[in-house]
């Protein structure tokens, strides 16, 4: 069952959640970096999560259609198909959709999965992301509310991102400023609107600082503790304890007690993009300089064939995003606690 079931994917957030660890969550582009986020985790003996930004979506859709839904989809077929091979069990996700995207990316994709599970399949996609971080919190809450009950008749989990992170990602930007942290009243208005797992189950991706893309530490003032603050007020209000499973967004460069603190407080969820794009293209580029004669036709060679052979350098570009995942496995404590 290499991936998750509707139920199989509960009991993986509820075990993170009970063991205070967090999945690392993949950002993949291609078959390759597919394989390298799978083969990280087979490596770690850790669970985890892989997902598909709108742009990375419309990559793999190729650049002639640049079809969001069909790059997603190919990808995910692909992802049951070979994931058997790895020892692990994943979960796919598709990441960051705003507004705009909507109907040409995340409605789709549920209409996908909604026709399987009418057929008796478990969904293509196991979680969906809704980011209305531009849009007021009425409007975004509103919207949740819809999509929420879709995900549910289709056994999916929603992602939802209430407040704005800061940093740009596939288009979605917002300023590093004061605004880039949930408030209780966020929170409880969330709670009121989506429920508290009665209506659907979502992860909440709360803001306390973060910051998408790179940066170096301390550039950027994180603080995970607010997230128990935010667990705390709502508990009070409605009476469950630690109500939300979080989601940590923007963690390039976040020090090994920022994530400490955050999976304390409730993170089920990391998502890493910008470290693991770095990992596999460091090597590429060491190839290429270090083989500059042979990747090449200079002065009138021909070249190396077996250095400018695709496979040559990304074998090396899928060993060194393998270990960087691996490294994450390790951060987030989701290292050796596979579902056996």
């Amino acid at each position: 069952m290499p991936i998750a079931t509707p139920e199989v994917y509960n009991e993986m957030l509820d075990r993170a959640k009970a063991g205070k660890f967090a999945y690392p969550a993949i950002n993949v582009t291609s078959s390759q970096t597919l394989h390298a986020a799978l083969r990280g985790f087979a490596e770690a003996e850790s669970d985890g999560i892989i997902q598909i930004s709108t742009g990375g979506a419309e990559f793999l859709g190729g650049q002639h259609s640049k079809d969001m839904v069909t790059g997603a989809v190919a990808l995910a077929e692909f992802a049951h198909i070979v994931a058997k091979k790895y020892d692990v069990t994943v979960a796919l996700h598709t990441d960051h959709c705003p507004k705009d995207k909507l109907d040409g990316y995340v409605r789709p994709l549920l209409a996908v999965s909604e026709e399987r599970v009418a057929r008796g399949e478990n969904p293509l996609f196991q979680s969906h992301m809704w980011d209305g971080s531009a849009e007021t919190l009425a409007d975004n809450l509103s919207i949740a509310q819809e999509l929420l009950e879709r995900a549910r008749l289709a056994k999916i989990i929603l992602e939802v991102e209430i407040t704005p992170t800061g940093g740009e990602e596939d288009g979605v930007s917002h300023e590093i400023n004061d605004s880039l942290y949930t408030t209780v009243d966020d929170a409880i208005r969330t709670a009121e609107a989506l429920g508290l797992g009665e209506k659907g189950r979502y992860l909440l991706a709360a803001s306390f600082g973060n910051v998408h893309g790179v940066y170096k530490p301390g550039n950027v003032v994180l603080r995970p503790e607010l997230l128990k603050e935010l667990n705390e007020g709502v508990a009070a209000k409605y009476g469950k304890a630690s109500p939300f499973d979080f989601v940590f967004h923007g963690g390039s460069g976040s020090s090994a007690e920022e994530i400490a603190t955050a999976l304390d407080n409730g993170v089920v969820k990391m998502n890493i993009d910008t470290d693991t794009q770095y990992a596999f293209t460091r090597p590429v580029a060491a190839h290429m300089f270090q083989n500059y004669d042979g990747v090449l036709k200079v002065d009138g060679e021909v070249g190396n064939k077996k250095t400018y052979d695709p496979r040559t350098w990304g074998k090396l570009a899928e060993a060194s995003m393998a270990a960087r995942v691996v490294e994450a496995c390790s951060h987030l404590r989701s290292a050796g606690t596979k579902i056996k």
